[in-house]
């Protein structure tokens, strides 16, 4: 009887259990099962698989950063002591006025790595003000021996100073709230802490805010910190990693790896990470993605709403921030930028399926890409310093400015795709004479169009002309900083970039991968696939010719006869290449005149041929089953039990955001609808053919499209 009666308590606590996962997030969970011995194991190899990437700091570099944190929270309530007591505040009231040191983003969410630096938010009491933060509190910092690389960025969107603290990278905020004291038990997650605050202690505030709420909607905490550990990593070594530059940051990432927690809640981190490319790499952008129904706090603040911000509807791929107010956390993400980044949700599908099958290991998951033998036309973006602390400044304005250049390429109806490398590279002594240089590749795509001359001067000319203006006004701008893009072939990027590292990019992109999928021809050799195009009619694939060439015309010729001739002007266009004559300057007096110094003309201006946006040419062959994507190079496909392990979920993952669209509060009225329809999200029809890796946009698809499918208070 007492047998049978516990039975039954341990039922119902097992259904409240179940129940709450259920109800956790937007929709009821895709999956509720529990692990098998095979994901406990997968789970084990991936935590050993991410040990030696230092994604695991130890008990004592953990303990040293608590120790930092505690000094700064003691040199913070200092600071408002003796900032209290100038405001004739009474000593004894003084001392217990308070504020405290809060820590949010990766540190506070425990998936941060060895080195990283701290994101942390100083919280005073209402008599202490902004001012008082950048100027008595900065220089209170000056005074401390562990502090060193100390600035100030005070017309930020999100005021902070940046700092090393005792060799700790800290990026601190400032909020004032509208309390007399703040004590340090005191939680920011109340609403009511909002009231009467300006809209730079709110973004303060916001991140502290989304973080702990992140962890209070995951149902297991462990789970989801080894698996955003993993994305992470995943994320920044496809250089898909960078808010600044339109992909997305480390709270967009958390975000995403909590949606896909909340849709199996049961799950270990191996099958978390698995899912996750499952689910995002059919997700329906515009579509969404939201951790909770969105809270009605009628404070005023603006929220992110589609049905009353126009500008909302523009936004490519929203991920909703859970703490009011909401925000869209990937409001930098363009065109190209999410095109890049479902290419890559879909490989990542391709190699977790078959490292589940036991047909790869995780180490394949962190393969680099190989960016740099990728494409054919290469940006070269180059900010030079006279000093290295002016260089610290210059390159932080530039590199939050290129997102724009990007959105410049991607009007100019020529290019299809701008691919960013969010990776700063270091200038080599040969390109420039400045003791500081940092450098940024962008990878282009051409529209496939026969001897066509693309002038990209006004676009680089318009981007160059905003940095400087911002530089101006927030008086930055010193003697010596200076912005160059230059225009390079593939074969030329070793005069910008060590042997090492090129080394490193052709030994990735010639190792065979099981999950690209053969293009018709593929099994033959580069050559033969050449010598066919061209024998259909096609033009050949080599450097495009100069400016002044005829167009190669093909005859009854032989094939041999015609790669002669192709290869011989090949040399002849190599001979005349010369990258100095195709860089934009701009002058150091901060005019807006562009300047090439060897060139008879201020523009920048690429050549592109029929095959512009391919990757091959006569001498740079790639080996076979390389030129495409998804599936295997030798043919190999996924077991059929593989394809079904996808296929069964297509249904619950299309019904799960058909749910989290129809739950945001309401349905889409009329008003909504009449500004016309979402454009079809980008699927295989708008990626790029399977003569090139390089994913293509559907121009079709931009910012001036208005979407009618999300819906939110």
């Amino acid at each position: 009887m007492w047998s049978s009666s516990q039975s039954s308590n341990q039922q119902k606590q097992e259904q409240q259990q179940q129940q709450a996962l259920r109800t956790l997030g937007m929709t009821s969970a895709i999956s509720l099962a529990t692990p098998k011995s095979i994901d406990i194991q997968r789970t084990k190899e991936l935590e050993e698989v991410l040990k030696p990437y230092n994604v695991f700091e130890s008990d004592e570099e953990l303990n040293h950063r608590m120790e930092i944190l505690s000094k700064l929270n003691a040199l913070v309530k200092e600071w408002i002591r003796e900032a209290s007591v100038k405001r004739n505040m009474p000593p004894n009231v003084a001392e217990n006025v308070g504020g405290k040191i809060y820590t949010f983003g990766s540190y506070r969410l425990g998936v941060h790595h060895k080195r990283a630096d701290i994101d942390a938010l100083c919280v005073a009491p209402r008599h202490i003000d902004r001012v008082d933060y950048f100027t008595s509190f900065f220089e209170l910092l000056k005074q401390q021996e562990e502090v060193s690389d100390l600035r100030a960025v005070e017309e930020a969107f999100v005021p902070v100073i940046k700092m090393k603290f005792d060799g700790i990278e800290i990026d601190m905020l400032f909020a004032r709230l509208a309390l007399k004291e703040i004590p340090d038990t005191m939680d920011l997650k109340d609403d009511i802490l909002l009231k009467n605050l300006d809209q730079k202690c709110v973004r303060s505030l916001n991140g502290c805010r989304v973080t702990d709420e992140i962890l209070r909607l995951v149902p297991n905490i462990e789970n989801f910190r080894l698996t955003l550990r993993a994305i992470k990593l995943w994320a920044k070594r496809h250089g898909i990693y960078s808010n600044a530059l339109g992909y997305l940051g480390g709270v967009s990432w958390a975000m995403l790896v909590a949606r896909t927690c909340q849709l199996y809640p049961n799950a270990v981190a191996a099958t978390l990470v698995h899912k996750f490319f499952l689910v995002f790499s059919q997700w329906k952008w515009p579509q969404p993605v939201l951790l909770k129904q969105p809270d009605n706090v009628n404070l005023s603040y603006p929220v992110w709403d589609p049905r009353v911000n126009v500008a909302d509807r523009y936004h490519l791929m929203p991920i909703i921030t859970p703490a009011y107010p909401q925000q869209n956390s990937t409001f930098n993400v363009s065109l190209s930028t999410r095109t890049i980044m479902q290419e890559e949700f879909k490989q990542g599908l391709l190699i977790t399926d078959e490292i589940m099958m036991g047909r790869a290991t995780w180490d394949k998951l962190f393969e680099p890409p190989n960016f740099f033998s990728k494409y054919r036309h290469y940006l070269v973006l180059l900010a030079c310093s006279a000093t290295a602390e002016d260089q610290l400044e210059w390159c932080g304005l530039v590199e939050s400015k290129i997102r724009h250049l990007i959105g410049n390429l991607e009007r100019n109806q020529h290019i299809t795709l701008a691919h960013v490398n969010p990776e700063c590279f270091t200038d080599q002594e040969t390109v420039v004479d400045s003791k500081h240089c940092a450098m940024w590749f962008i990878g282009l795509v051409f529209a496939k169009t026969e001897n066509l001359n693309v002038d990209l001067t006004f676009d680089i000319q318009s981007f160059t002309n905003s940095v400087h203006r911002q530089a101006i006004q927030i008086k930055m701008l010193k003697d010596g900083m200076k912005i160059e893009a230059r225009h390079v072939k593939k074969k030329q990027l070793s005069q910008y970039l060590s042997p090492s590292i090129l080394k490193r990019e052709r030994k990735t992109s010639n190792v065979p991968s099981t999950n690209v999928t053969p293009t018709p021809g593929s099994g033959t050799p580069p050559a033969e696939r050449k010598a066919k195009r061209l024998r259909n009619g096609a033009s050949p694939s080599p450097s495009p010719p100069p400016a002044d060439a005829s167009p190669l015309v093909l005859s009854n010729a032989s094939t041999s006869e015609v790669l002669a001739s192709t290869a011989a002007k090949k040399r002849a266009a190599d001979a005349q290449d010369d990258p100095v004559n195709k860089k934009l300057r701009i002058n150091e007096d901060c005019t807006s005149g562009l300047q090439a110094e060897d060139s008879p003309s201020n523009s920048i201006v690429v050549h592109c041929g029929e095959d512009s946006n391919s990757r091959f040419s006569l001498d740079d062959r790639e080996p076979p089953g390389l030129d495409g994507v998804g599936g295997s190079a030798d043919g190999d496909q996924p077991s059929e039990e593989g394809k079904g392990s996808v296929a069964e979920e297509e249904e619950s993952i299309e019904d799960e955001e058909v749910g989290s669209r129809d739950s945001v509060v309401g349905s889409t009225n009329n008003n909504n609808r009449s500004h016309g329809p979402s454009p079809a999200p980008p699927g295989p029809s708008s990626s790029s053919s399977s003569s090139s890796s390089s994913p293509a946009l559907n121009k079709e698809e931009s910012r001036g499209t208005l979407h009618e499918e999300y819906v939110c208070t």
